[in-house]
């Protein structure tokens, strides 16, 4: 009796040392196998985040993906900064003549919001960056053909005076790709490309992004800050103009860098008040 009590013993001591080296192997075996599939896994994440990146670009920042308009945003809040990501850039085209800049244009008393780049009728224009075409559309008295491009580093680009748009709305298009050919449609004194970078609608020089010049970008991320707000101060001839004998709106908009819309818009007055001298007008 006591013989085959020592051998059921000896039978579970060496039934219970077999299922633990079983079980080592089963975990030797299954380890690099784990680590393979955490790979896969890996690696198929990375695919349906890039697949969603070109469905949904920067879904993240906007609201709502729309066709029925350019750059009109509401009730949507710029971040106070932004690290965007420009590498896997296209430059729009080869051309490196820039002929006019961002910003306020006295003569013309309006906003530039872009920079034009002289092209050539029928020059091939191309996607700046990998995304999804948003909004093709034609305005007779201002962009003449254009197109905007969402991309998923937060940006939107826009391209103007198109002789012909070669891209359809939600159309996914990959950096490089020619999405229309350089023209004069639309108002426009000469043939070029008017390029515009945007972000929540807002209008970001491109000059800080691209360097038509060099055929860059000026880096490999750009960081958007959003401007602090001005303090008015009265005394501050920088926010407040006092009027002069023979000053008229579009004369201090001109010397001040402003429009008369927003001089009006400021001192609730319209294009008809007469100026008085030593009247003293909101600037900013």
């Amino acid at each position: 009796m006591k013989i085959r009590i020592i051998r059921y013993a000896v039978l579970a001591v060496a039934v219970a040392l077999t299922i633990q080296v079983s079980g080592q192997d089963v975990l030797a075996v299954q380890a690099p196998m784990d680590r393979q599939m955490a790979k896969i896994d890996s690696v198929v994440l990375d695919r349906l985040l890039k697949i969603e990146d070109y469905e949904y670009p920067a879904q993240d920042l906007y609201p709502e993906w729309s066709n029925e308009y350019a750059h009109k945003y509401t009730n949507v809040v710029i971040p106070d900064s932004l690290l965007i990501d420009l590498t896997g850039f296209c430059m729009p085209t080869e051309n490196t003549k820039i002929t006019d800049i961002f910003g306020y244009r006295p003569r013309r008393r309006r906003m530039h919001y872009g920079l034009d780049v002289k092209v050539q009728r029928g020059d091939t224009i191309r996607a700046a960056f990998d995304g999804k075409v948003r909004y093709v559309s034609y305005q007779r008295r201002g962009y003449g053909n254009y197109v905007v491009i969402r991309h998923p580093n937060g940006l939107e680009t826009l391209y103007a005076h198109l002789t012909k748009k070669l891209v359809d709305e939600n159309e996914v298009v990959k950096a490089g790709d020619p999405i229309g050919l350089g023209g004069n449609t639309g108002r426009s004194t000469g043939t070029h490309l008017h390029f515009e970078t945007r972000l929540l609608g807002k209008a970001l020089n491109p000059a800080l992004l691209f360097d038509f010049p060099n055929q860059d970008v000026t880096g490999d991320t750009y960081l958007y800050t959003k401007p602090k707000k001005k303090v008015y101060d009265p005394s501050d001839p920088d926010t407040y103009y006092k009027v002069r004998s023979g000053d008229s709106l579009g004369r201090i908009a001109a010397r001040k860098g402003t429009t008369v819309k927003n001089l009006c818009k400021l001192n609730g007055i319209t294009t008809k008040t007469i100026l008085r001298p030593g009247q003293v007008l909101r600037l900013y």
